[in-house]
C-alpha cells in the first residue's frame, strides 16, 4: 500500500504512545520498500533493506510497533525470540526454521484471501453437501447418526426396505433447502468428515514430542503421508462453516498460493527478532558465551541474504526486513559480533515511560486498557467510569513502581488495574449498583496496604 511516512506514523499513533523516533525509523524503512518496488529491476535487486535494532526496556512498545507495522501493510510477519535457538544447552532450534514459519504465515494469509474470493461459490457447494447429509440419497448405515428420522419422524426406506422414490427425495430436499436458507436448522446435529489433526505431529520419540525436537513429519515427507479422516458430530451451523471451508480449499490452486506466499515473503516479509541482547556474548572463550556467539553466526547468513529450502520451494532472504530488539541492560549492541552489527545499520533507542505517557496509554489508544475493562464489565450490566484523578493516580503509581523496582513499562498497568478492579470483577454479576465510578479514593483504598509497604515492587509485579 502507498502510505507516506507521515501516514504510517499517524496510524501507529492510534495504538502506541510516544516513541516518535522509533516510529519515524520504521516508517522510513517501510516507505523505502515501496520506493524500491518502483525502481528498474536491475537497480531494485541492489537496494537492500536497512535492518533496525530497537534498544529499550520491556513494555515500551518495541514489539507492538513491529506488529502494527506489518498489519498496516498486510505483510507476512513473524516474532521470534533469539533465545529460542539456545534453549537446550548449546543445542537450539535450526535458525532457518524462522524463515519456514514466516512462509507458513504467508501461506495462511494468502489462503484467507483466496477463500474470500471463492466464498460465494463454495457456500453453494457446501449447501448441496449439507443437503446430502440431511437427506442422503442412499440409506444410512445402521448405528450411524440419521438426521432423516429427526426431521421426518421415520426411516428413509419403506416397509419393503427399498429407498424412497427419487421424486419424494427431491420434495424433501426442496423443503430442507428453504429451511437451511432461513437458518431454521442451525442447532440440528449432523455428521461431517474432517481431517484428523492429531497426527502425525503427535508422534513420540524417546519420550520427546517431535515438535519439541523441531521435527515436523509432514514437512519432511510432504504428501507421502496420507491425510487421515474422522467423523465429527456437529451442529448444522458448524457443518456449514466446515463444508464451506473444505469446498473453498478445493477451488483454490495451492501451487498459486505457494508462489504468491513465497514472493510476498521475499519482497515484503518482516521478522521481529526479540531479546537479541541475550545472545550478545561478552569477551569470553568458554561457557555460555560460546553458544551465544554460535547463534549469532548462524543468524548472520539469514540476515545477510541466503536461500532457505522450504516445503513450498526455495526462499531468498535478501530483502526480508529484520527488526531486532533488546533491553541491553547488561550487554550492549557493540557486544554483537561485528559482522552482525553491520547488518543492522539503524539503531533507535526507545525511552522509558513517564507519568504523562502512562495517562495517555490508559485513555488514548484505540483499544486502551480502560476501554477494555469498561467493555468487559458492560457484559455484566455494569457502567464503569474512571475519573480524571483516578487515571492520574494510576499513572503515578505505575511510574513510581517502575522507578523503584524493575522497569517493565506499560505492562505494569495491567497488574495495577487487575488489583484495583479485582473485587468488582469478581462481584459484578451480583452487585445491585449498576453504575460504578472509580476515583482516586477508590484507587488508594484498593492499593493502600501495598503502597504503604517499603518494598513496593515486591507486591505489584
Amino acid at each position: 500500500m502507498d502510505f507516506t511516512p507521515r501516514q504510517i506514523v499517524a496510524e501507529l499513533d492510534r495504538y502506541i504512545i510516544g516513541q516518535e523516533e522509533a516510529k519515524k525509523c520504521v516508517a522510513v524503512a517501510l516507505r523505502n520498500r515501496y520506493r524500491r518496488q518502483k525502481l528498474n529491476p536491475e537497480l531494485r535487486d541492489e537496494v537492500l533493506p536497512k535492518n533496525i535494532i530497537m534498544i529499550g526496556p520491556t513494555g515500551v512498545g518495541k514489539t507492538e510497533i513491529a506488529r502494527r507495522l506489518a498489519k498496516l501493510v498486510g505483510a507476512p510477519f513473524l516474532k521470534v525470540e533469539a533465545t529460542r535457538f539456545t534453549e537446550v544447552g548449546y543445542v537450539g532450534r535450526d535458525v532457518e526454521s524462522m524463515i519456514r514459519e514466516l512462509v507458513e504465515n504467508a501461506v495462511r494469509m494468502v489462503k484467507i484471501e483466496k477463500r474470500a474470493e471463492v466464498e460465494a461459490k463454495a457456500a453453494k457447494m457446501a449447501e448441496k453437501r449439507l443437503l446430502d447429509l440431511l437427506v442422503p440419497r442412499q440409506g444410512k448405515e445402521k448405528g450411524t447418526h440419521n438426521p432423516w428420522e429427526v426431521l421426518f419422524g421415520g426411516a428413509q426406506v419403506n416397509s419393503e426396505g427399498t429407498v424412497l422414490e427419487e421424486e419424494s427425495l427431491r420434495e424433501k430436499r426442496a423443503i430442507l433447502r428453504e429451511k437451511l436458507r432461513r437458518q431454521e436448522l442451525e442447532d440440528m446435529m449432523v455428521e461431517v468428515e474432517v481431517e484428523d489433526t492429531t497426527g502425525p505431529g503427535g508422534v513420540i520419540l524417546g519420550g520427546l514430542g517431535l515438535e519439541e525436537l523441531g521435527i515436523n513429519l509432514q514437512d519432511m515427507l510432504g504428501n507421502m503421508l496420507p491425510r487421515r479422516k474422522r467423523k465429527r458430530l456437529v451442529t448444522v451451523a458448524e457443518a456449514r462453516r466446515i463444508l464451506t471451508q473444505q469446498e473453498a480449499d478445493k477451488l483454490i490452486d495451492m501451487d498459486d498460493v505457494a508462489a504468491i506466499a513465497v514472493q510476498r515473503v521475499e519482497q515484503e516479509g518482516i521478522i521481529f527478532l526479540d531479546e537479541i541482547d541475550k545472545i550478545a556474548g561478552r569477551e569470553s572463550s568458554h561457557g555460555p558465551d560460546v553458544s551465544r556467539e554460535g547463534v549469532q553466526r548462524d543468524i548472520l547468513p539469514i540476515v545477510e541474504g541466503t536461500t532457505v529450502q522450504t516445503k513450498y520451494g526455495p526462499v531468498k532472504t535478501d530483502h526480508i526486513l529484520f527488526i531486532a530488539a533488546g533491553a541491553f541492560h547488561v550487554a550492549k549492541p557493540a557486544d554483537l559480533i561485528p559482522e552482525l552489527q553491520g547488518r543492522f545499520p539503524l539503531r533507535v533507542e526507545l525511552k522509558s515511560l513517564g507519568r504523562e505517557d502512562f495517562q495517555r496509554i490508559l485513555t488514548e489508544p484505540k483499544n486502551s486498557l480502560l476501554k477494555q475493562y469498561i467493555a468487559l464489565l458492560a457484559v455484566d450490566g455494569i457502567e464503569l467510569q474512571f475519573s480524571a484523578d483516578a487515571i492520574a493516580e494510576i499513572a503515578d503509581i505505575a511510574y513510581t513502581v517502575n522507578t523503584q523496582g524493575e522497569d517493565i513499562g506499560a505492562r505494569r498497568l495491567h497488574t495495577i488495574l487487575e488489583k484495583i478492579l479485582q473485587d468488582l470483577l469478581f462481584e459484578a454479576p451480583e452487585v445491585q449498583e449498576r453504575k460504578v465510578v472509580i476515583d482516586r479514593t477508590y484507587v488508594r483504598k484498593q492499593l493502600g496496604d501495598i503502597m504503604q509497604r517499603t518494598d513496593v515492587q515486591a507486591y505489584i509485579l
